[in-house]
């Protein structure tokens, strides 16, 4: 079986001076995630690897570094989705987690799919999470945006609905699928909002017997269309990357809605496909050098 994985640091109009932080993050999770396929680790833990490190870059919008919300406090979302079992595990504004991605994933291994808020954070507590003041997740840039949107009274979440989303897909040496997704949401957004990335079909799907994949992008627009689940059965018709394509297309044609996705299939081939500007991701499959990194 060939290994394989691919990763995303969201799609959005990134500027030519962020260029570079983007290429290195998702360079950084793609070789992470890539080392632990290739020392015979699972899809699920690759995925949770490089999204944890994703996690921790603050050029991103997940964990550190992640948007505040109209009350100026962080409140984070993840997803993780095991494409063998169809086990799923998400959970939805929580705050002072250091990983929600690997909260995610206790929460699969438990009875139940998504947690939210205080009760989410309770559930990490006793299984022993690491937790971390607010403080550490908030950053001065977005200190900075927070005290700008509070000002602007024409602002709305759309105008900035995605900037850094991440997310991952991985192909297993056993054959199994896993797909992940974790954000923190969109800029001055109502608190309690919930966006795609913890809605298994949204935000994320896999499925070992067509493939996986993580979107980003307006997280309303997504959940309208169902997107990841949406663009995974097209692969039982389309290549990974005219699937991929096809799936960004459904998500303008229906809702006009703006963002981007990044596929595997079952045989381990890549597709991606965004209609913002920029999107960053990177993939690693067996046969290759080195990464390819987009941005």
């Amino acid at each position: 079986m060939t290994l394989a994985m691919v990763v995303h640091g969201g799609a959005w109009a990134i500027p030519d001076e962020l260029v570079e932080a983007h290429r290195l993050a998702c360079l950084a999770a793609i070789e992470v995630g890539w080392q632990v396929l290739q020392t015979g680790g699972s899809a699920l833990d690759a995925v949770e690897q490089a999204i944890r490190l994703m996690e921790d870059d603050p050029a991103l919008d997940a964990g550190i570094g992640a948007f505040l919300n109209a009350d100026g406090e962080v409140e984070l979302d993840a997803g993780l989705m095991d494409g063998t079992t169809l086990m799923v595990g998400s959970v939805a504004a929580v705050q002072r987690v250091r990983h929600p991605i690997s909260l995610a994933r206790k929460v699969m291994e438990s009875e139940h799919v998504l947690l939210v808020g205080t009760g989410a954070e309770r559930f990490a507590d006793r299984h022993g999470l690491e937790r971390c003041p607010s403080a550490l997740l908030v950053i001065p840039r977005e200190l900075e945006r927070w005290s700008s949107l509070a000002h602007d009274t024409n602002f709305s979440t759309r105008q900035a609905f995605s900037r850094d989303t991440v997310g991952a897909v991985a192909l297993d040496a056993a054959g199994h699928l896993a797909a992940g997704t974790s954000t923190g949401g969109t800029p001055h957004k109502l608190p309690g909002r919930v966006g795609d990335s913890p809605l298994v079909g949204c935000g994320y799907y896999a499925d070992n017997e067509l493939g996986g994949a993580s979107c980003t992008g307006w997280g309303e627009g997504i959940m309208r269309v169902v997107m990841a689940k949406t663009t995974v059965d097209r692969l039982a018709q389309l290549e990974p990357m005219a699937a991929a394509r096809w799936g960004v297309e459904y998500l303008a044609h229906k809702v006009g809605g703006l963002g981007g996705i990044i596929l595997l299939d079952r045989h381990g081939r890549v597709g991606y496909a965004y209609n913002t500007p920029r999107m960053a991701c990177a993939w690693m499959y067996e046969g290759l050098v080195r990464p390819e990194v987009n941005v």
